[in-house]
C-alpha cells in the first residue's frame, strides 16, 4: 500500500481551513450562519429550498409522486440553494435547518410554519401529511422503514466517505480509497441480494425507501456518480440496475430529478420550480442566456 503522505495527529486539532480540498470555501467546524438572508416564500403552502444532489432530489421526486396521485395541497416552490456559495449559510436558511445541509422544507399551511430538515424526516412528514402515501402498512411498513434508514445510515459512505476521497480530496490516497470502495461495493451487494427476490426495497409496493435509496445507487449503477462506475464494476449489480431502470422510467421521477439540478444538459436543469407549466416553459433550455 502508498500513501500520499504521512500523517501524526497533533494532541489538540486546530481547523487548517486551506486544507480542505474543493470544498474548502464552504466548510467550517462551528454552526450558524455567515450572513444575513431572508429566505424567499412562494404562494404554495409547501416550500423548499435544496439543490438537486441525490439528498436534495429524495423531496422533490415525492413531491412530484404525491401531485401524481391528485394531492393538490402538494404543490411547492422550490428555491435553489447553490451549497457551493454558501447559501445555506444565510440566517433564513439557518433558521430552517440549523445544521445548514439542504434540502429543508418550510410547510406554511397551518397556523404556524413548521420547518423539516433531513431528507428522511421531510419524506416521512409529507407521506403522514397525505395520509400515509408511499409508505405500505403491516409488516412491509416495518421493511419500508428498515430500508428508509438503512439508506440514510449507509450513503455517508458512500458520498462523504468514498465520494470525497475518489472524487474531490485534494490528493488521491489509496488506503481512504480503498476503504470505502470495499464498504460501497458490501452495500451495492446487499441491495442486490435484496431485489433478487423482490421488485422494490420493501416488498410488491413502491416506497419512501425507493424514493430516498435511488438517487444514490440508482444512480451509482448506472455510472451517473463520482465517474466511478468502471472502477466499483458496477455491471455486477444486475438486479440493482434492474430496479433502478424500473425506478427512472416513472414519470414523477423524471420530474423530480430535474427539479433545482445546475448540471447536465440544459433541458434537464429547472433552476426552481414554481408551478407544474415550469417543466414545461422554465427549463434552461427554453430560457434566453
Amino acid at each position: 500500500m502508498t500513501d500520499a503522505t504521512s500523517y501524526a495527529p497533533p494532541k489538540v486539532w486546530t481547523w487548517n481551513k486551506d486544507n480542505g480540498g474543493q470544498f474548502a470555501s464552504i466548510n467550517r467546524p462551528v454552526a450558524g450562519p455567515t450572513h444575513d438572508k431572508a429566505l424567499p416564500v412562494g404562494r404554495h403552502p409547501l416550500q423548499l429550498y435544496s439543490l438537486g444532489t441525490p439528498n436534495g432530489v429524495k423531496v422533490t421526486i415525492l413531491l412530484e409522486e404525491l401531485l401524481a396521485l391528485g394531492h393538490a395541497g402538494a404543490e411547492y416552490d422550490a428555491w435553489l440553494i447553490r451549497i457551493n456559495q454558501g447559501d445555506q449559510f444565510g440566517s433564513g436558511f439557518v433558521q430552517a435547518n440549523p445544521n445548514s445541509k439542504i434540502p429543508a422544507l418550510v410547510d406554511r399551511s397551518g397556523p404556524e410554519p413548521v420547518r423539516v430538515f433531513e431528507s428522511a424526516a421531510i419524506l416521512m412528514y409529507l407521506s403522514e401529511k397525505f395520509g400515509g402515501a408511499y409508505m405500505p402498512l403491516g409488516p412491509a411498513r416495518a421493511e419500508a422503514l428498515s430500508w428508509l434508514f438503512w439508506q440514510m445510515g449507509s450513503a455517508p459512505f458512500l458520498g462523504g466517505g468514498f465520494g470525497h476521497f475518489y472524487a474531490y480530496a485534494p490528493t488521491k490516497q489509496e488506503y481512504p480509497i480503498d476503504r470505502y470502495a470495499m464498504e460501497v461495493k458490501r452495500q451495492l451487494d446487499v441491495l442486490n441480494r435484496l431485489l433478487a427476490g423482490r421488485r422494490y426495497l420493501a416488498g410488491e409496493q413502491y416506497s419512501l425507501a425507493d424514493m430516498a435509496t435511488w438517487p444514490w445507487y440508482g444512480a451509482l449503477v448506472k455510472g451517473q456518480l463520482y465517474g466511478a462506475g468502471e472502477f466499483l464494476s458496477v455491471h455486477e449489480y444486475g438486479h440493482v440496475i434492474r430496479w433502478a431502470d424500473e425506478i427512472a422510467a416513472r414519470p414523477a421521477v423524471q420530474r423530480g430529478r430535474m427539479v433545482n439540478r445546475t448540471w447536465g444538459e440544459p433541458n434537464t436543469q429547472l433552476h426552481e420550480r414554481h408551478e407544474a407549466s415550469d417543466f414545461e416553459t422554465r427549463t434552461q433550455d427554453k430560457l434566453a442566456p
